[in-house]
């Protein structure tokens, strides 16, 4: 090995060095910000979700919160729940099975399934507005066009009476927290 070689070689580890330790001060830096945004959390102050579940004329309510008050049902949150229950079999189809109409703080979300045309249906309001449809095998024919017209037009009365429905909770739960 020549002195050129050498000297070669000196730089190039002298470059490894350099490099390593740009490296080593970045993960130092990006280190030191995820220690400045760790706070410390007391388990015992997160609230939990809940979650209670009344039956209303066969079907099920299904309310979610962080405490007791965020779970009890109102006269009109029944009346609500009654009325789309037999809005949906007057305007859809009388044919239905319904699953749980679950009520969150910014959102709500019913599914269910029509037995004639086994198609499983879900109505969401909130993060995930829509109407979507589920099924195997499903015959395309001006029935299930019809259906489909049924319950995409259904979508506007549900939407307009939880997203009220969620509205008044959240009215509600600003009153009591003054």
């Amino acid at each position: 090995m020549n002195s050129y070689d050498e000297i070669k070689s000196l730089l190039k580890r002298s470059k490894m060095l350099m490099e390593q330790a740009t490296v080593n001060n970045l993960a130092k830096s990006i280190e030191d910000r995820i220690e400045d945004d760790e706070t410390e959390i007391n388990p015992d102050e997160v609230k939990k979700d809940k979650s209670k579940t009344y039956r209303i004329s066969g079907g099920l309510l299904t309310l979610h919160g962080k405490d007791k008050k965020d779970l009890q049902l109102t006269t009109d949150e029944k009346q609500s729940f009654q009325e789309t229950m037999d809005e949906f079999v007057t305007d859809v189809s009388d044919l239905s099975d319904f699953g749980v109409l679950n009520v969150y703080e910014n959102s709500a979300q019913w599914s269910g399934k029509i037995l004639d045309a086994d198609i499983e249906f879900f109505y969401s309001i909130g993060e995930e507005n829509g109407v979507y449809i589920n099924g195997d095998m499903i015959k395309l024919d001006q029935t299930l066009v019809e259906l489909i017209g049924k319950l995409t037009s259904f979508e506007e009365k549900f939407k307009s009476k939880w997203a009220k429905v969620i509205s008044l909770r959240k009215k509600t739960k600003q009153i009591e927290e003054e």
